[in-house]
């Protein structure tokens, strides 16, 4: 797994906007700013859309005072279901990013296995990065909902 003081992997990802879908290297997305990313098991998913991606849609003003570049959600989910998803969910102030086949949640070491439930997902976590550099790591225990949510992160920067 990632650590803190380790550089996000070289990996192609996929952010989804109104404008269309972008294939970009995480590095080159993060570079030069500082970053909250926060990642969860699925689009459209119970506890993902209706606490977490939420609590980053209510909280972004808050983070973005406290320095922060961007926001960004990650989901091992296509680009079109991020799209929709965020567009849904308001987050016109969030990067919703598309990790397709899992290549980024997979380079991080922080696969889920969900079987039956979606396959190949990623688990629920918060980090912050400066120009791609990891400054802070929280991975929930499984079936857990604390260390990531927004609060949590905006009361450590």
């Amino acid at each position: 797994m990632i650590q803190v003081g380790e550089k996000i992997p070289a990996v192609e990802v996929t952010v989804a906007s109104a404008e269309g879908h972008k294939k970009i290297n995480a590095v080159d997305l993060f570079a030069g700013k500082k970053v909250v990313l926060f990642a969860l098991p699925g689009a459209f998913t119970p506890t993902c859309s209706a606490a977490h991606l939420p609590g980053y849609v209510v909280q972004a003003d808050a983070l973005k005072s406290k320095g922060v570049d961007m926001i960004a959600c990650l989901s091992v989910n296509d680009a079109f279901v991020m799209q929709a998803w965020g567009e849904g969910q308001n987050a016109e102030n969030l990067t919703m990013i598309a990790d397709g086949g899992g290549a980024l949640t997979k380079a991080l070491g922080l696969v889920l296995e969900t079987g039956d439930f979606g396959g190949t997902r990623s688990q629920r976590y918060a980090m912050v990065l400066e120009d791609g550099v990891v400054k802070l790591l929280n991975v929930e225990a499984p079936n857990s909902f604390e260390v990531s949510k927004a609060e949590v992160v905006l009361n450590a920067l």
